[in-house]
């Protein structure tokens, strides 16, 4: 009886308690990273109209000047732990215009944008009045530079009705949670720590600070490291192409990302990559669409929306979900929207100039007719296939423009019976938004020469995703086109590098089916779909991870008190900045995931074309130069991710170039010696030839050694001491041509297999090699020639004290 009456009286003692972490737990905030706080500090304090445009040094100073007060604090007290009124006294006056007396105006805005930008999640509210409901003691412990009295003034600004049992900052005891603060909770507040909890999202501080006091922890993770890579790469990308802008603000789009993420259930990879960054483009660029109707509508104007098929997919869904309004699928692509608006041959010479390759019957199923001409005309070409520019500028000598005006017609009268049966109350609508991802607005310029050739008086507006504005000039008056990435949002270059890597999204958005080639009445005839069984998959699943983010994303932002679409401008640099990180700095989970896909022409072929062909971009580099290789037309069509896969760092490369942000000055080669090669002809003799040794801005070394067909060259010796006598040989590559600017500029480049190359006296293991003697050399088999012309160029990475 004894021992169950201490048991009791022990039991009775046991004080249990749930200690609540605040920023980055308790409380969100609505900007990209902590230090937006400080960006935005700048913005309400007068420094911001005394000293304009300068948010980057404000924001640097602001954490330099912790950063000292903190090294002073360890060196003086023994403890980092400092107030914000000590941290700014470390801050540059001077340099921004202000003297010391201005500190607590200083303090004041930093408070104020605390109050502006942070947010009681919702999550950590209920679990924090569960504990107090189930008598749980409940309270705070923070890691801050504002006192007490300021987080209580920061808390209930975010919750009015809160109460707590303590509350402890960090800065009032001069300890952090990773030293004894916890200590200190615990014996204050006759706390039992094997009964209590600590929710928090700091590794150190939170969760090993928690379980060296005997804390039982509860880990709230910000993002999950992948996430959190991905963001980094947002954010770099952010600040190199929306420059001038603050980099910091997002109205929240970062912390909604990371709110989903933290809700949503574990799926596939395809999904994951949905949800955290396909899904936050396309719901941004839903609220630009519902933003163009907007401004088209108007009294007495009725306003319809057509999403352009195929790759208006996935933004019609989405729409679809969250808007529950009237709105089109439209079947239409280039081919046929510009041969329906022929009414000359040029339409039609426009559309093939396009096309890379195409063979006869390819050309009679896009026009239904098949020209005694025109069959010569492919007959002359190897295995019937001829350039698509060639044809083009043949055409209006091979066949009648009568004979393209008359299927024009056609078409454009089945063309214009799908419109009627698929937009409601087409003939009675005045606008016609017509939402796409875009580019130079090809289909609504086609689409308007239909609508005038039939006189049909509905003005159209392109709401694009990416637009190509100077394209838009020429829009008809009364029409409009206007891109939610516009070249204001980023630059025209850095526009381009997005759009040449734009395949991958729109395979990702794309439809299951093939691509239109004709209609029935109401009925649309496609071409059959040549992507995999496997690709199609891989593209419902990404598509279902953006829906589900779309779907969740009103609820959390509602939660959180969010409103990430508030400002256009603000919101089309952060998607362009999230998508320009999928198509320019994949990681190595999404180049694998995606680099398998294909991408179908829709030109009128069945080609594939792929995504990633990484041996393409070392032989361009090989032979032409890092500058030349990031210019490559496609195929690849993920150009970025077959840098990327290369390595990360060809892939940021590739993206400084992209953005105008590449110095050949820096990157480009330049000679830094001549070698003495040999030329070895069939009949045994043999020529010694100077060659350039070039160094490139990697620490490369390339030469280039031309050759005529008339010197009958059968083997190239390279003498490997005389310039490199070990590193790695990345490859041999062979252009060839009938003029000698035309072989160096190729893009047909063909690269020497490794083990036809012949060592004499040269230890090679993979790309690695060690000449063993002076006389050491690497023998190059030169093929039998077709041109008059070949270049051959090899790459070297010289290693040690090799270089000559």
């Amino acid at each position: 009886m004894t021992i169950a009456t201490a048991g009791l009286e022990r039991r009775a003692q046991i004080v249990s308690a749930w200690s609540f972490d605040v920023f980055d737990t308790f409380l969100m905030r609505a900007c990209t990273t902590p230090d937006g706080v400080f960006e935005r500090a700048y913005e309400l304090s007068s420094i911001s109209r005394t000293c304009p445009d300068v948010s980057a040094s404000f924001v640097q100073h602001r954490i330099q000047a912790e950063a000292r007060a903190r090294r002073t604090a360890k060196d003086k007290r023994g403890a980092s732990e400092v107030r914000i009124d000590e941290i700014y006294s470390y801050f540059p006056f001077r340099l921004f215009a202000l003297t010391r007396g201005h500190l607590s105006d200083l303090v004041e805005s930093e408070f104020a944008a605390e109050l502006e930008l942070c947010r009681a999640n919702p999550d950590m509210l209920r679990q924090y009045l569960d504990m107090k409901r189930a008598g749980h003691r409940v309270g705070f412990i923070s890691d801050t530079y504002w006192d007490s009295a300021q987080l209580a003034r920061l808390l209930r600004a975010c919750r009015p009705e809160l109460t707590w049992d303590f509350l402890y900052a960090s800065c009032d005891h001069g300890m952090s949670k990773s030293e004894t603060l916890f200590a200190k909770y615990l014996a204050e507040e006759g706390i039992d720590a094997a009964s209590s909890f600590h929710v928090g999202d700091n590794d150190k501080a939170d969760i090993r600070g928690a379980k060296r006091h005997g804390i039982r922890p509860r880990y709230y993770p910000q993002a999950t490291p992948q996430l959190a890579s991905k963001f980094q790469r947002e954010t770099a990308l952010f600040e190199l192409l929306c420059t001038c802008a603050p980099s910091r603000l997002d109205h929240g789009a970062r912390t909604l990302r990371r709110m989903v993420a933290a809700r949503s259930v574990e799926k596939s990879p395809a999904f994951h990559l949905g949800a955290t960054v396909l899904g936050p483009v396309m719901t941004a660029f839903d609220a630009f669409i519902a933003g163009r109707c907007e401004e088209v509508a108007g009294p007495d104007r009725k306003v319809a929306l057509a999403f352009l098929g195929r790759d208006g997919f996935l933004p019609h869904r989405i729409w679809h979900e969250l808007r529950g309004t009237t709105s089109a699928y439209l079947e239409i692509n280039r081919r046929v929207s510009l041969i329906a608006s022929a009414d000359t041959m040029q339409p039609l010479c426009d559309l093939l100039s396009k096309v890379f390759k195409i063979d006869a019957p390819t050309f009679g199923d896009i026009v239904k007719i098949m020209p005694p001409k025109v069959a010569a005309f492919f007959a002359d070409f190897p295995d019937g296939i001829a350039p698509g520019e060639d044809l083009a500028a043949a055409l209006p000598e091979l066949m009648d423009s009568g004979e393209i005006v008359a299927l024009a017609a056609a078409l454009r009268a089945r063309l214009l019976a799908y419109l009627r049966h698929t937009i409601p109350d087409f003939d009675d609508c005045t606008d016609l938004v017509l939402a796409d991802l875009g580019y130079s607005g090809s289909v609504q310029k086609a689409l308007r020469r239909v609508l005038d050739l039939e006189g049909v008086k509905i003005h159209l507006h392109g709401a694009y995703l990416l637009s190509l504005d100077d394209a838009f000039d020429d829009v008809a008056e009364g029409d409009s086109a206007a891109g939610f990435i516009s070249d204001l949002v980023v630059t025209p270059h850095a526009k381009r590098m997005l759009i040449r890597n734009i395949a991958l999204l729109e395979q990702a958005c794309c439809s299951a089916d093939g691509s239109v080639r004709d209609y029935d009445g109401d009925r649309v005839l496609r071409e059959i779909n040549p992507r995999p069984a496997s690709q199609i998959a891989l593209a419902a699943e990404l598509q279902a991870g953006a829906l589900a983010f779309a779907e969740a994303a009103d609820d959390v932002a509602l939660d959180f008190c969010l409103n990430p679409y508030a400002s256009p401008d603000v919101a089309a640099r952060w998607c362009a900045a999230t998508l320009a990180r999928l198509l320019l700095l994949p990681d190595e989970d999404e180049l694998a995931l995606l680099g398998g896909m294909k991408h179908d022409v829709n030109l009128g072929t069945h080609a594939l074309a792929p995504m990633l062909d990484v041996d393409f971009i070392r032989d361009q580099i090989t032979a032409r130069g890092l500058s030349a290789a990031c210019t490559s037309a496609a195929p690849p069509m993920w150009l970025a991710g077959s840098f990327a896969q290369l390595s990360p760092s060809h892939g940021y490369l590739y993206t400084l170039f992209g953005a105008n942000r590449l110095p050949a000055d820096v990157f480009e080669e330049h000679p830094c010696g001549t070698v003495q090669i040999g030329l070895f002809r069939a009949n045994g003799k043999a020529t010694l030839e100077n060659v350039t040794v070039h160094r490139t801005g990697l620490g490369e070394l390339r030469l280039r050694i031309p050759l005529l067909r008339t010197m009958g060259i059968a083997t190239v010796a390279l003498p490997l001491p005389k310039f490199a006598a070990e590193g790695l040989l990345h490859g041999v590559t062979v252009q060839s041509g009938d003029d000698i600017r035309d072989v160096a500029e190729s893009q047909d480049v063909t690269s020497i297999a490794a083990e036809s190359l012949i060592s004499a006296s040269v230890q090679r293991n993979g790309a690695y090699y060690r000449a063993q003697n002076e006389d050491a050399c690497l023998l190059i088999p030169v093929a039998a020639m077709t041109h008059d012309i070949a270049i051959y160029s090899i790459a070297i990475t010289p290693m040690g004290s090799s270089t000559k």
